[in-house]
């Protein structure tokens, strides 16, 4: 049977990264491992280690993109929870089974190869959870 892991990251809608690195990193002392974009998902994302998972801040790069449209309609703000799981494809099974509302009906692979997906806020008392297995 499929399992959570551990907290993968936190992520954090923003309108304006270095302002928000402000706080983050020079506030709050966290260090900043990497600022990267992600063309497939038209955003920037600023990665921010933290006792075994990360902040991340998320920016749109287009007005187009899902990022923008969040944060156009909700402001600034925590996006979503990331869970990761030993078995992506079992725990898809697993919710499917249960009938929970999925955004992504099968998992989609990052740059650096994580398999992820993301389960609609309908079916989660309201908070945006995705899913990853490393």
């Amino acid at each position: 049977m499929p399992s959570i892991k551990a907290i993968n990251h936190v992520a954090v809608v923003v309108d304006d990264m270095e302002k928000s690195l402000t706080f983050w990193r020079d506030a709050l002392g966290l260090d900043l491992h990497e600022l990267r974009d992600v063309p497939a998902e038209k955003s920037q994302v600023a990665f921010l280690p933290l006792a075994g998972a990360e902040v991340e801040l998320v920016m749109p790069t287009s007005d187009d993109s899902g990022i923008a449209k969040y944060l156009a309609k909700r402001g600034p703000g925590m996006h979503h929870i990331c869970l990761e799981v030993d078995d992506i494809v079992g725990m898809l099974a697993q919710l499917r089974s249960k009938n929970i509302r999925l955004i992504n009906e099968e998992p989609r692979t990052t740059a650096d190869g994580k398999q992820y997906i993301f389960i609609h806020p309908e079916s989660t008392g309201g908070v945006l959870v995705e899913l990853y297995q490393v």
